[in-house]
């Protein structure tokens, strides 16, 4: 009986020790929860208007199934503040708030109004990554950021898969690979139409380029066997293709910086350098569009106090080109080449041409 009576208490007791072994692990691991959920709280629930008391990170930490002690948690800001977070105590000395982030709310404004105002971006994919954005403030200035730039009229991109496509291409860069994928427009339906009748491009990736607020793909087509850019929205099924990239000399010879300053529209044409002469005033345009190392310098007119500009540039003549240059008005002329400006008299010559009748519509 004795015996017996023994062993249902040692039982007992084993299952009291473990029952307690176990509670002391849930602790500790709660315990290293802790520090992080911390770090959490401040990074999204304080600021300089909005410190929290130890009393207060406890009762959070509650909703966590956290417990703690007001020195635990002094010991956790303690360690957070050595570890680099700028955590500061509020100036009446009731409770504690992160002074500075990695993104400040001036820096997230920025980040909000590129996403909104970015025509290449779809409007779904706009507003996820807004809310991602947001979660880098507090949740204090989650309601400044939702108030953010609102672009009236701003036709947004349709293809969803924009983000796919390009990871392929820096994909198929950095491994230095072909892509291929099929290219589309939209025709007077609002319908997809495919080019080339669905055929895949084949291409050469060299890098992408930030224009007209659309993003293209420069690079090199097998086809075609010359430089070539695509809009990246217009692009379908994008893939990496085994074979190694080509046209490696012309792709060496491509400069980002000048290639975005000499092509207009995207509409590629052949390199030219060309001379404008125009009214000072225009200096500052010139400067915008070319770059502050434009070769430019002032010359007088004969007879008159007025004040012209020579730019010497490097351009690809196109339509494109031609109608930036229209836009400008009768302060500016194409000097030099004489074929280039004789193509551009024609070019106004074909759009005086197209209003010698009235059109009734």
């Amino acid at each position: 009986m004795l015996i017996l009576v023994g062993a249902v208490i040692c039982r007992e007791r084993c299952s009291k020790m473990g029952l307690g072994k176990a509670v002391m692990m849930a602790n500790q691991v709660n315990q290293k929860e802790k520090i992080l959920r911390i770090k959490d709280i401040l990074e999204r629930e304080t600021d300089e208007k909005h410190p929290l008391t130890a009393g207060q990170l406890i009762k959070k930490l509650n909703g966590f199934n956290i417990t703690a002690e007001r020195k635990s948690v002094y010991r956790d800001l303690d360690a957070l503040e050595k570890y680099g977070m700028d955590i500061l105590k509020a100036e009446d000395g009731h409770g504690w708030y992160l002074a500075s982030r990695e993104f400040e709310l001036p820096e997230l404004k920025l980040l909000v109004d590129a996403v909104s105002a970015s025509k290449f971006i779809t409007e779904k994919k706009s507003r996820e990554l807004v809310k991602k954005i947001e979660q880098l403030g507090s949740i204090h200035e989650e309601k400044d950021l939702h108030r953010q730039v609102v672009v009236q009229d701003r036709a947004k991109a349709e293809n969803e898969s924009i983000y796919y496509i390009i990871d392929t291409i820096y994909n198929c860069i950095e491994d230095d690979r072909r892509m291929q994928f099929q290219y589309f427009s939209w025709n007077e339906n609002k319908e997809k139409t495919l080019h080339r009748d669905g055929e895949c491009y084949e291409v050469s990736p060299a890098f992408l380029l930030w224009a007209d607020e659309n993003y293209y793909l420069v690079a090199y087509s097998e086809k075609d066997q010359e430089i070539r850019h695509y809009r990246v929205d217009k692009m379908l099924n994008a893939k990496e293709m085994d074979q190694p990239r080509g046209g490696k000399e012309v792709r060496k010879k491509l400069s980002e910086a000048s290639y975005s300053k000499s092509t207009f529209g995207m509409y590629a044409g052949e390199t030219r350098k060309i001379t404008l002469q125009c009214a000072s005033y225009l200096s500052n345009v010139l400067v915008d569009r070319f770059g502050s190392d434009i070769m430019m310098h002032p010359i007088a007119v004969d007879g008159t106090e007025e004040k012209r500009v020579v730019a010497h540039v490097n351009v690809q003549v196109s339509s494109q080109f031609f109608g930036w240059l229209t836009g400008l008005g009768k302060d500016i002329s194409l000097v030099s080449p004489l074929e280039v400006r004789e193509e551009y008299q024609e070019y106004l010559k074909a759009i005086m041409e197209n209003y010698s009748d009235c059109y009734k519509v």
